[in-house]
């Protein structure tokens, strides 16, 4: 098992490297190093290095690969803990509403160019956060009021009701101001471009504080697995850690989508090749699945980037073409079963 974790994480850290150095144009990793040390810690650059290529790497490429790589971590563990609190292995933060709530959010701040004070240029990012957030409240509140033991099916119901409530608002708002339609499709079918050092720090300390309290709930997480009765019997406050759980989980996905826009099946792909890998084992699934997610979201990136230059595809468009088959594959084979 070491030895798989130790291939799993080097894996990742060459996908992360391969995704700073590929692009328009190739940087080799002894320039990538000679950058960060550079930036880093001061080191002096190495005779005739280009500036250009310091302002590449530092300000373009190693922002956007990491933002691409905390997103795709981030996703994954949202939908490891889905998955498993709702017993269901096709659940996820969409499912119950975070990016239809997310989406109206965005569709606020491009249709009527809503700015908040302080936060100027992070209205977007906050207000798809917030919506995304709300909106998953809103629904576990109801499904609490409609069904005080929260069963999973009232829980991925009452997410259903709510996100088809959502995105008919944002519809029909589209639709009466559509100069800035193509802006909202393009928001909302995600990307990493023009991404900066600023989303990074702001991201990054979010999906780890998400991560770790997941990790809180491992022991938890490993009881739900094997159904609700089973796991009240040994002790658990079902109630409480759900409400705990799943609002942790959406506040992993809306931070994301907040960001980088709409980006599906990532949370889907992810922590089903993490089980088969390692197991069922929450200690295991949580971490690894940020790992896989994290690598996975920076393959999707480099291809969108690369695939047709010097046009960038959405990364969501990319991470759907693989995910939907994904997808389809897991459906059947569970109705087959």
């Amino acid at each position: 098992m070491k030895k798989k974790l130790l291939i799993a994480i080097c894996a990742a850290f060459v996908v992360l490297m391969f995704g700073i150095a590929l692009g328009s144009v190739y940087i080799p990793p002894g320039d990538i190093l000679s950058v960060i040390t550079h930036s880093v810690f001061g080191a002096a650059l190495p005779e005739g290095f280009r500036a250009a290529t310091v302002s590449i790497v530092w300000n373009l490429r190693i922002p956007r690969a990491l933002l691409a790589f905390i997103a795709g971590g981030a996703l994954s563990v949202s939908g490891a803990v889905m998955q498993s609190v709702l017993r269901n292995p096709l659940a996820s933060s969409y499912t119950i509403g975070v990016s239809s709530g997310a989406s109206l959010g965005a569709c606020i701040v491009i249709l009527y160019g809503v700015t908040l004070p302080l936060i100027g240029a992070f209205t977007l990012p906050f207000m798809g956060f917030a919506f995304g957030l709300g909106t998953i409240l809103l629904a576990i509140a109801f499904a609490a009021r409609m069904d005080r033991g929260m069963e999973n099916n009232t829980i991925i119901l009452a997410g259903m009701v709510f996100s088809l409530f959502v995105n008919a608002v944002t519809t029909l708002m589209t639709a009466l101001t559509r100069e800035h339609m193509q802006r909202l499709i393009f928001w909302q079918m995600g990307s990493f471009s023009m991404m900066g050092w600023s989303a990074v720090l702001i991201l990054a300390p979010v999906a780890l504080a998400g991560a770790l309290l997941v990790t809180h709930y491992n022991r938890e997480l490993d009881m739900m697995t094997f159904g609700e009765e089973q796991a009240k019997s040994m002790g658990v406050n079902l109630k409480r850690v759900k409400w705990v759980l799943l609002v942790t989980a959406a506040m992993l996905t809306g931070s994301t989508i907040a960001f980088a826009g709409v980006i599906g099946f990532v949370d889907l792909v992810a922590p089903h090749i993490v089980r088969r890998l390692f197991g069922s084992s929450h200690r295991l699934v949580i971490p690894m699945s940020a790992v896989f997610g994290g690598a996975f979201m920076v393959i999707c990136d480099l291809a969108a980037r690369t695939l047709i230059p010097p046009n960038e595809l959405p990364v969501g468009a990319v991470t759907a073409l693989i995910g939907a088959p994904f997808f389809a594959y897991i459906y059947f084979k569970r109705a087959k079963a």
